[in-house]
């Protein structure tokens, strides 16, 4: 058995942490490229996994004496700064979606059931025969509106019994994990599947009365593809269908919900730029992270299921549900139409300027393009 001296596990691990810390400063530059490739937009994701890096790094640098450098070490403290300043910035991207910042969408009031309005969003894996486990979830869940996706037919056929009490539907079933179901509890108008980008990614677009019987609530629901080599090798179309919703919504004025798995996190800049095009707001802000995926691996999670609400609406309960034996845990959003309180909360809008206007019109061009090229590439294979 080898032997191991003090010198040998110091360098040990000297190089370990320098290797820790080269990659956590990578992960926390290369978003900032704005490229839309996959391998660099996935670095969107773990941010806080990052910072649980960075400070590793940080509490090692410090024990292994970093702050005080040898002649041949000058270079650490410039190293032990670049972490800590990377930590700061991480921290500070993460900071709104933890109880320590102020709520964008404030805690409900109302206390009639007339103007209330509850969602569920469900990924259910399309391969997950557990569906047991997600009818009683949705059951328990009781939500006016849910929406299920990666739901090919068998899916439809296991979720049927939801009718019985949601008869409002607007289904979609797909078997190439793009599928979706629509099952509403109040009455709809004009519900359309549209396909906004992707020819084979379809969407909700509908209205949804509340239970007060005047108000007309406009809903959208996403589930667009993500930046993942076996998806799509880039964000564009993912970026193009967000931002194409937000650009019809900025021409409205009315009570709005934006719901789904979107395939991206809170914090990315896609979903920022969203925000302040749509002039929408997302509850999580001051509630929490409630990440949503991956349902089976505790140290890897991150909220890609969302709701965008206008400000409209107040929340009244908000959770993530139990596991249904999909890679997402579900989300569950109640929320209480208050109109009055709507100036109180536009001052909590991310404002859009000419540049973030120009950036999605570009965004959209690019998004469309790529998917004509795929059309064409597809095309040719088959000739």
């Amino acid at each position: 058995m080898p032997h191991f001296d003090d010198f040998t596990w110091h360098t040990l691990a000297q190089a370990l942490v320098l290797l820790l810390a080269a990659a956590a400063l990578i992960a926390t530059l290369l978003p900032l490229m704005r490229q839309t490739i996959w391998w660099i937009r996935v670095f969107d994701f773990p941010r806080l996994q990052i910072v649980g890096v960075l400070l590793l790094v940080l509490v090692a640098g410090v024990l292994l004496g970093w702050h005080q450098p040898a002649a041949d070490t000058y270079w650490m403290p410039a190293l032990l700064a670049s972490v800590a300043l990377a930590t700061g910035y991480q921290a500070f991207r993460i900071l709104p979606y933890t109880p320590l910042a102020g709520k964008h969408v404030g805690d409900s009031t109302r206390t009639d059931g007339e103007g209330h309005l509850s969602l569920v969003m469900m990924n259910v894996l399309q391969y997950n025969k557990q569906s047991d486990k997600a009818l009683k979830v949705l059951q328990e869940a009781d939500a006016d509106v849910i929406m299920a996706v990666e739901t090919d037919e068998w899916w439809h056929q296991q979720l049927k019994p939801m009718e019985k009490t949601h008869p409002y539907t607007c289904h979609e079933p797909l078997d190439n994990t793009y599928g979706l179901l629509f099952f509403s509890r109040l009455p709809l108008d004009g519900c359309e599947i549209k396909y906004l980008i992707d020819d084979d990614v379809p969407s909700v677009h509908t209205k949804v009365q509340l239970p007060d019987g005047r108000t007309w609530v406009r809903v959208y629901g996403l589930h667009p593809k993500p930046p993942a080599p076996a998806e799509s090798e880039t964000s564009t179309r993912r970026d193009a269908e967000l931002l194409l919703v937000g650009r019809e919504l900025e021409e409205r004025d009315e009570p709005t919900i934006v719901f789904g798995d979107m395939n991206d996190v809170a914090w990315s800049h896609t979903s920022e730029l969203f925000r302040r095009i749509s002039g929408l707001l997302d509850p999580r802000v001051g509630r929490g992270l409630m990440p949503t995926f991956h349902a089976e691996y505790q140290l890897l999670r991150w909220p890609l299921d969302h709701v965008f609400v206008s400000p409209h609406f107040k929340v009244d309960e908000m959770e993530r549900l139990p596991y249904v034996g999909s890679d997402h845990f579900p989300i569950y959003i109640k929320l209480s139409f208050e109109p009055q309180d709507k100036a109180e909360q536009e001052k909590n809008l991310e404002e859009a300027d000419a540049a973030d206007k120009q950036e999605a019109v570009e965004k959209i061009q690019e998004g469309k393009q790529e998917e004509r090229e795929e059309e064409a590439q597809e095309a040719g294979v088959r000739a």
